[in-house]
């Protein structure tokens, strides 16, 4: 923007320039821009700046001013700010997360009217494509107008469908495409059971390079699915998962936790994808002592009487530790390589 530039230059004399902005729906336009000029820029989360409990009074200018105190006392909180590659695939994997609600909101109208009217399939599974041709063949009303919504319903069902098919063979083509390391990362990541590759591309994607993160720990308390606390003296009191990360990684993480409730094994699609994908025995030791692992806490923790979400969080969270070893080796392989 011409504006920032202008300001920028007026503003050229100063050294040690640094700015910030909070993080929000304008993207890293600005950040790009700002570094491109030669302005170290931070893009902070706003949810993570210090407010005062009594300050009732909120406006653009009292908002700069307490970024920049605060920027300058180093008290802010920034965000990782994702490349063009993999801001491109976060998009693109997002777009398909989205049209997933959006599949789950037209079958549950489509599911209610029917269950309205009394029109129930006998030994037929739910959204299976027995269950949409019995609707199409079997159903009809009387009513023009319920024949009318009946047809609206089943043409959006249709179309969120069509909708993923494609944005599911773009992000197939995307990380096809995407630059070598991304690419490896997604492929090492899917020797993991319950990691397939839309879960490994919202992984990556959402994360950027895991060897920004020093320790699985550090990532854990990124994602949110650490427990909170509140410890006074002697007196300790753990409550639930602070939710303070990112909450695709934290939607994927708790989808893929679900597989660990079956036996270890290496058969069938996982298997599958060792051998089409050519992943590297390390991933697949990494990938084998998570089974045996995730298997044996998730019956620990059912055993114990813990309820299934509470369960899923607990393995989901200690698979991220697998995911941080997998992708650092992989990572670490790939620098190699290119180093050679």
């Amino acid at each position: 923007m011409e504006s920032i530039r202008k300001l920028v230059h007026k503003l050229g004399a100063v050294k040690d320039l640094r700015a910030c902005y909070e993080a929000g729906p304008t993207g890293y336009v600005l950040y790009w821009q700002l570094t491109q000029l030669g302005v170290a820029c931070e893009v902070i989360a706003p949810s993570l700046v210090p407010t005062k409990a009594g300050d009732r009074v909120k406006t653009d200018r009292r908002d700069a001013e307490k970024l920049a105190r605060c920027h300058r006392a180093v008290e802010l909180t920034a965000v990782w700010v994702p490349d063009a590659d993999h801001e491109a695939l976060r998009d693109l994997v997002r777009a398909r997360e989205a049209a997933k609600k959006d599949q789950l909101k037209a079958r549950h109208r489509l599911g209610k009217f029917l269950l309205r009217h009394g029109r129930r399939p006998e030994g037929i599974k739910a959204w299976t494509k027995k269950h949409r041709e019995w609707i199409k063949s079997h159903v009809h009303f009387d009513q023009p107008a319920l024949e009318a919504t009946l047809t609206d319903s089943l043409e959006e069902v249709d179309h969120v469908w069509d909708r993923i098919v494609k944005l599911e063979k773009a992000i197939d083509e995307a990380v096809r495409q995407a630059p070598p390391q991304i690419r490896a990362v997604i492929e090492a990541l899917q020797a993991l059971r319950g990691v397939a590759q839309t879960t490994a591309a919202t992984i990556v994607s959402e994360l950027g390079s895991l060897s920004r993160f020093p320790s699985p720990r550090k990532l854990m308390g990124y994602s949110g699915m650490v427990a909170s606390e509140h410890t006074s003296g002697n007196r300790v009191q753990r409550g639930g998962i602070t939710k303070t990360g990112n909450g695709h990684l934290r939607r994927v993480l708790g989808e893929a936790a679900w597989a660990y409730q079956h036996r270890p094994n290496v058969i069938g699609l996982p298997a599958r994808r060792q051998k089409s994908l050519a992943i590297g025995e390390q991933a697949k030791k990494i990938a084998w002592k998570a089974q045996q692992r995730l298997h044996k806490r998730y019956k620990a923790l059912s055993a114990r009487g813990k309820n299934k979400n509470q369960i899923v969080t607990a393995v989901g969270r200690e698979l991220l530790g697998f995911i941080w070893a997998i992708a650092i080796e992989t990572e670490k392989q790939h620098k190699l390589a290119k180093t050679a």
